[in-house]
């Protein structure tokens, strides 16, 4: 498998630095670098710091992905799942996480509150046309193949 650099730079003593898993985890896990608790009701969405800075190498982007576990048990995700941090990007890394629950939910220093995939990116050249060519499927959308 190759592998790529991720140069991660510490912010602060609060910060646990990203990490997988298992061997085969696509996703880091990111925590939360917070000195006292925060409490997210239902509804709620919170910026989370998580006391580091990164060089994504060129090409790539993080994509900042909800944990299954507090998806699933505390209804706990991101508004914007997946969040995109762009490889010129050199500021703290934060998590927006939601209260999608029934009940509040308490965030604790260095709880891993995300998953961070690192994934190449393709630049386009955008061109324009006139014409796009056709397609069976056409300009059906959401529901149009039947599924």
């Amino acid at each position: 498998m190759d592998r790529i650099s991720l140069c991660i730079k510490r912010l602060n003593s609060l910060a646990e630095l990203p990490a997988y898993q298992s061997d085969l985890a696509a996703g880091l896990d990111v925590h939360a670098a917070l000195s006292e608790s925060v409490t997210l009701e239902p509804g709620d969405i919170q910026l989370i710091p998580c006391g580091f800075a990164m060089a994504i190498p060129e090409g790539y982007e993080a994509q900042i992905r909800p944990r299954s576990g507090l998806a699933c048990k505390h209804g706990i995700s991101i508004p914007n799942a997946p969040g995109t941090i762009d490889a010129d990007y050199r500021g703290e890394v934060k998590v927006a996480l939601i209260n999608l629950g029934k009940t509040a939910f308490t965030v604790e220093p260095k709880m891993r509150i995300a998953q961070m995939v690192v994934a190449e990116v393709a630049h386009c050249l955008v061109e324009e046309v006139q014409e796009l060519n056709e397609t069976v499927r056409g300009a059906g959308g959401f529901g149009s193949t039947g599924h």
